[in-house]
């Protein structure tokens, strides 16, 4: 299952997906997996958290970064928590090319278990119902 925090940027996303990151490692059993396209919050994660820096694979598209997720996935099967922070500044696309990637990243966590946090930079009257279907 996925979920979606959407806002402008200086609402207080990033704020509100750390503090979820670490309340997942207490919470949950399983291994968390923060996504990033820096290294700007490793010093507000804890250290058992699987960091990634997008910025080292040279991701361009959401299809890129679904084959990331899909990579991370395989490697690791006690994965209980993905976090994405600011998927758009990950990947380039459309609102559409969003709205399929966050279907498939919805199937993909639904079959192995896994319940995934992201944050989007944009109004919430400038989502589409693709999107605003997993706020």
């Amino acid at each position: 299952m996925i979920k979606v925090i959407i806002g402008e940027k200086g609402t207080g996303k990033t704020k509100a997906l750390l503090d979820s990151v670490n309340k997942a490692l207490e919470r949950d059993k399983g291994s968390v997996v923060f996504i990033n396209n820096n290294k700007r919050h490793v010093l507000d994660l804890n250290y058992k958290i699987r960091m990634v820096d997008t910025s080292e694979f040279n991701i361009s598209n959401y299809e890129e970064l679904f084959g990331i997720l899909c990579g991370i996935v395989s490697q690791n099967f006690d994965i209980t928590n993905i976090f994405l922070d600011s998927i758009t500044k990950i990947a380039d696309g459309s609102e559409e090319d969003i709205e399929k990637f966050l279907d498939k990243t919805n199937a993909l966590c639904e079959k192995f278990g896994i319940e995934l946090l992201s944050t989007i930079s944009m109004k919430d009257s400038d989502a589409g119902e693709g999107i605003k279907k997993y706020c």
